[in-house]
């Protein structure tokens, strides 16, 4: 027999589960899931990469491979106006809270706008919204509204979570030892072939 108190928190349960099932079902397309992991090997038309679950992967490069340089942020990177994007859980009342942010440089406004389910570093299936901050408010972290074509999220930022910035970059990132985020495409003859590279810089591991 479920008694009152057990039947209220089933129920809670439940709402908080559909609430989740919603915020996933709000986000457009496939789960995006990149490549993370480091260069073992580089040559002008192939990297090889061991991703962070120990596997060898080799991965295409050609001419229309983008390179982008991830360096070290802070919060007070995050501004209005500022172009970013953040891997985020969703949250029961509809917000997002974030897992990292990375911001783009000024040149690279738009990359990626809008909100997608997105396979986040620990596996797990959470969101990528790519937009432009709106309003931000600075209390144990940050608050703020991202707005990506004519719909708008808000984003809870801990004080914790990892700050990059991203920079248009060069194949010279591209280096035994590099940590990088790679996303790809398959060719016609089902290889893999890089067509964005976010590549860390001195060192730095993307978090996103």
């Amino acid at each position: 027999m479920i008694t009152r108190h057990r039947f209220a928190g089933l129920l809670l349960s439940t709402l908080m589960l559909c609430s989740g099932v919603a915020a996933a079902a709000q986000t457009t397309g496939k789960v995006i899931a990149p490549l993370r992991g480091t260069i073992d090997q580089v040559t002008d038309s192939s990297l090889q990469v061991t991703d962070r679950k120990g596997e060898k992967v080799s991965v295409k490069l050609n001419d229309q491979t983008r390179v982008l340089s991830v360096s070290k942020g802070t919060l007070d990177d995050i501004k209005p106006d500022s172009f970013i994007g953040t891997a985020a859980v969703p949250q029961p009342d509809g917000t997002l809270k974030a897992l990292e942010v990375h911001v783009f440089a000024a040149s690279l406004r738009g990359t990626g706008e809008g909100h997608s389910a997105w396979e986040s570093a620990d596996g797990k299936v959470d969101t990528m919204t790519n937009g432009t901050v709106g309003k931000l408010v600075k209390s144990k972290g940050r608050t703020l509204t991202v707005t990506y074509g004519n719909q708008q999220k808000t984003v809870n930022v801990p004080e914790d979570v990892p700050i990059v910035t991203l920079d248009p970059g060069d194949r010279s990132l591209l280096k035994p030892g590099a940590h990088i985020v790679l996303f790809s495409a398959t060719d016609d003859k089902g290889e893999r072939v890089a067509t964005r590279i976010s590549a860390g810089k001195d060192g730095t591991v993307p978090p996103m």
